[in-house]
């Protein structure tokens, strides 16, 4: 049943691609189902250039026939479609579940419409259930993470099949378990603070649309208008 939720998220967010865009393609579970759909449409005729987030979105694109650019040619991304890990009710994120979260806020950042495509278990009333990502150059990491044990997390270095986890950017992944999130963006400037640390998974402010999948259909949550 969640896949089929996801599916609904994903599959909508597809209907918001016009011909003639830049279109930044997100990472996971759910966005997978709006590239998948994306990529049906290119085969009938939809023409895009799409800006994947992550190595393994990059390689989904091209398997299902999406143009793909650089982010560098680009001044302005029309619309990026990508999920997350935890959304709140002010459209704010935790991001980085499946380590891209640099890229993904680079191509939020660039965007001028960011949609975000969840099933219904990922919207809170407040962030932190998640643990929070933040993605550390190699240097000095264990100082880094202690550093960030100082304002009250549980800092876990990420593992993946028994190997430290390791970015497409060659960096680390810190998983900080704070608990309850009441001020995200106050945290995310204590920690952009800290040296070594490259990005945060709090997206603030980034978010204009989350489409979420319901067993009842789909549940559209807006902050500001649609200049589409």
């Amino acid at each position: 049943m969640i896949e089929e939720l996801k599916r609904r998220a994903g599959e909508k967010a597809a209907e918001y691609v016009k011909d003639g865009m830049v279109v930044g393609l997100g990472t996971g579970s759910t966005v997978k189902y709006t590239i998948l759909k994306l990529g049906e449409m290119v085969k009938d005729g939809l023409d895009i250039i799409g800006i994947p987030t992550s190595i393994a979105t990059e390689k989904l694109a091209r398997e299902v026939g999406i143009k793909l650019g650089d982010i560098n040619d680009y001044d302005v991304i029309d619309i990026t479609i990508d999920g997350a890990d935890e959304v709140d009710r002010e459209l704010n994120l935790i991001k980085g579940g499946g380590g891209a979260l640099l890229r993904e806020k680079m191509i939020a950042h660039a965007s001028k419409y960011e949609v975000i495509v969840v099933d219904e278990r990922k919207v809170k009333e407040f962030l932190g259930a998640f643990p929070l990502p933040v993605e550390v150059v190699k240097f000095g990491y264990r100082r880094t993470m202690r550093v960030l044990e100082s304002l009250g997390c549980e800092a876990k270095l990420r593992m993946k099949e028994g190997n430290i986890y390791i970015t497409d950017n060659e960096n680390y992944i810190v998983d900080c378990k704070f608990g309850v999130i009441k001020s995200p963006a106050e945290l995310e400037r204590e920690i952009d603070n800290i040296p070594g640390v490259v990005e945060i998974g709090l997206f603030i402010n980034l978010v204009n649309e989350v489409i979420i999948g319901k067993k009842e259909g789909i549940e559209i949550m807006k902050k500001r208008s649609n200049p589409l």
